[in-house]
């Protein structure tokens, strides 16, 4: 499909597909300066305050209704409960247990909310690209899990988190040559890396396909003549499709990133280490 439309743009000269100038938009503000900020950084700031709001809002409504007795939530607060009880839940206690669990949640909430506001800008009218979608905001929530899973390690095992990590425990010492070399490269190094990759590479394909598809559309529509216009309708209902598939993509990618941040401090507090 992407040849064909490559095709008839050359033929045409209007159709233009997206490349990787999409994730480079203009600066919008302050150009020049340290401060410069553009459509994606915009982007990233209004998710922070929305959030922020969100969460002070929820308090609010948390702390109105327990001075006040009121055991029956009404909507707003209903769906605090449920989001930030699914992370709880969900992800902290079932995998750290109770007591792990309530130390770490403020981080786990934090990476589930962030990515999840950052990522579902990606199908907002006006926004039409993820705040992930640059490699700073992964980069810093990968770094943000690396040094918490280490840290909680340290705390449980002191130094003997690494030599446990890099040595493990039933393995003959004539393998350690072999073994200890994957578990550094493993468990120190492609831990982040893949956290980062994985969440940005999802939101690029994501807002490529999404820009592919309505583009096309566009084209079709207004720009192509005879028989190419009916294409429009297929691009467009694919263009929906992908949208609600983004849907589900942001949300389980919060999920997956969360999940894994919780995994890895699981490992580290594990008795084995």
């Amino acid at each position: 499909m992407f040849s064909a439309l490559s095709l008839i743009a050359a033929e045409e000269g209007g159709f233009h597909p997206p490349s990787i100038y999409e994730f480079y938009p203009e600066i919008v503000a302050f150009e020049g300066t340290p401060f410069a900020i553009n459509r994606i950084m915009m982007i990233r700031l209004i998710v922070m305050t929305v959030l922020i709001v969100l969460f002070w809002l929820w308090t609010r409504k948390f702390n109105q209704a327990v001075k006040a007795g009121n055991v029956v939530p009404g909507r707003f607060q209903l769906l605090g409960e449920m989001a930030l009880n699914f992370v709880r839940k969900s992800i902290a206690h079932d995998q750290l247990g109770e007591k792990d669990g309530e130390r770490f949640l403020p981080l786990l909430t934090t990476i589930f909310f962030m990515v999840l506001g950052m990522n579902i800008t990606g199908i907002i009218p006006f926004a039409n690209i993820a705040g992930t979608s640059v490699i700073g905001i992964p980069l810093v929530l990968a770094l943000a899990a690396y040094v918490t899973f280490i840290y909680a390690g340290v705390k449980r095992h002191g130094a003997k988190f690494f030599k446990n990590a890099l040595f493990p425990s039933g393995v003959p010492p004539a393998f350690y040559t072999l073994v200890t070399p994957i578990e550094l490269l493993s468990t120190f190094i492609l831990r982040p890396v893949t956290l980062a990759l994985r969440l940005l590479m999802n939101m690029i394909a994501g807002h490529l396909l999404l820009v592919l598809c309505f583009s096309a559309t566009q084209f079709f529509f207004f720009e192509a003549d005879g028989i190419f216009k009916f294409f429009g309708a297929g691009t467009l209902l694919f263009g929906f499709a992908f949208t609600v598939f983004e849907i589900l993509v942001a949300v389980l990618q919060a999920y997956v990133f969360t999940l894994l941040t919780t995994v890895y401090i699981q490992l580290a507090l594990a008795d084995e280490h």
